[in-house]
């Protein structure tokens, strides 16, 4: 299991096309991946999880994975947390 926890730095939150984005490259990954924010943590390759934890500007999430492209899978949805994708 690979965890990192991350301020999220994109002016957006996690709402809307980041959080599709944010999805859909989570699904590029094999690895289990899970986001964690106050206390409830989802599954980050579904839309509605991610869409239900409200994520904003400033919040500590957890990311975390497990399976062979954990780490790669934390790092490359670290860089969406840290940034506007559109």
């Amino acid at each position: 299991m690979f965890n990192k926890e991350i301020v999220v730095r994109c002016e957006s939150g996690l709402h809307n096309r980041q959080a599709t984005y944010f999805v859909q490259k989570a699904n590029e990954f094999e690895s289990s991946i899970w986001l964690e924010s106050l206390g409830r943590k989802m599954n980050a390759k579904s839309l509605l999880g991610i869409m239900s934890l409200g994520i904003v500007t400033g919040a500590t999430v957890t990311l975390s994975a497990v399976g062979p492209d954990a780490e790669q899978a934390v790092t490359a949805l670290e860089a969406l947390l840290q940034r506007d994708v559109y």
